[in-house]
């Protein structure tokens, strides 16, 4: 699947209120960032607490252009959960850490403006 980058882009189909609920997109606290410089794109390695329910997982995010991985430990981040585990290089992404993009194209993260529980679901 392609995701548009493009502003100008019209909105996507529509879908259903079911295939929204599909999509599990958590809240979570980054407790781990590391360089990642194998990737194609710059990107880092992010581990990201996602409450006891779901646990800890690893993340493979091409934000490195923007980001220090030392400034991102203790942020919240929102990730789609339930996407199947994709090889990233020599990393196992299991999460897709959500962010839109700047007008440069580089992904600014998306997170939640006030602090919720690690798990918090979006609806």
């Amino acid at each position: 699947m392609h995701l548009a980058h493009d502003p100008t882009a019209p909105a996507a189909a529509q879908i259903s209120f079911d295939q929204f609920l599909a999509v599990d997109i958590r809240a979570g606290t980054v407790v781990a960032a590391e360089p990642y410089p194998e990737a194609r794109k710059p990107s880092l390695k992010l581990t990201i607490d996602f409450g006891p329910a779901i646990g800890t997982k690893r993340s493979s995010a091409q934000i490195a252009s923007l980001y220090d991985p030392v400034t991102l430990v203790g942020r919240q981040v929102a990730a789609v959960v339930n996407f199947p585990p994709r090889q990233i290089g020599k990393f196992m992404s299991e999460v897709l850490t959500l962010g839109f993009p700047d007008e440069q194209g580089n992904v600014v993260l998306f997170q939640p403006d006030k602090r919720v529980p690690n798990g918090a679901r979006l609806f």
